[in-house]
């Protein structure tokens, strides 16, 4: 699988959504499940995912599925 269908994976299981589900329209809060605790835990998935740790900075600044593609790459994820 690509890295781009395991970022897929992850949110689309932390968050309970569907393959219909558009994520390149989900941010930070415009779904329930995405509060503080969803947060950590998609952090702690795509850090375990990929063996990486994300610097604070980013992890605040992760607020939407986009942003996650690019910051993601940031650590070697392509």
């Amino acid at each position: 699988m690509s890295n781009i269908g395991k970022i897929e994976n992850i949110f689309r299981q932390e968050f309970n959504l569907d393959e219909k589900f558009d994520l390149k329209t989900l941010t930070y809060q415009s779904i329930p499940e995405w509060d503080s605790v969803g947060h950590m835990s998609l952090v702690a998935s795509l850090e375990d995912e990929f063996n990486i740790e994300m610097e604070m900075d980013d992890i605040i600044d992760l607020s939407s599925y986009e942003v996650a593609v690019k910051t993601l790459v940031k650590y070697g994820v392509e």
